[in-house]
């Protein structure tokens, strides 16, 4: 006697109510994962970063000269604005400095 299966004999699968829900749950996890690794590549995309930069960087000024912004977003707006201002003066006057040395 042999311990091989006949070619005749088919294969029944072994399931239970346990195993069916452990399938279906692991299922809707693979489905999950795969949404937030899509989220998290589309929000890490340069792109989209760049995107949203500007569009925060055009609220911004509309915040600060705009009458109709709220107060707190308007004076939070001009002194973030100013400080940038400030920001790049400060380089271009370090830049005239230095290339005035170099002369």
């Amino acid at each position: 006697m042999s311990d091989e299966k006949s070619e005749d004999t088919p294969v029944v699968p072994f399931t239970t109510p346990e195993i069916l829900a452990l399938e279906a749950q692991i299922a809707v996890t693979r489905q999950q994962l795969a949404s937030t690794v899509d989220e998290v590549v589309t929000r890490l995309d340069p792109r989209t970063q760049a995107a949203a930069a500007a569009a925060a960087s055009r609220q911004m000024v509309h915040d600060a000269l705009s009458e109709d912004a709220a107060p707190e977003d308007q004076a939070r707006a001009r002194k973030v604005l100013g400080g940038a201002v400030a920001g790049v003066v400060v380089l271009v006057a370090l830049v005239v400095l230095r290339a005035r040395r170099h002369d």
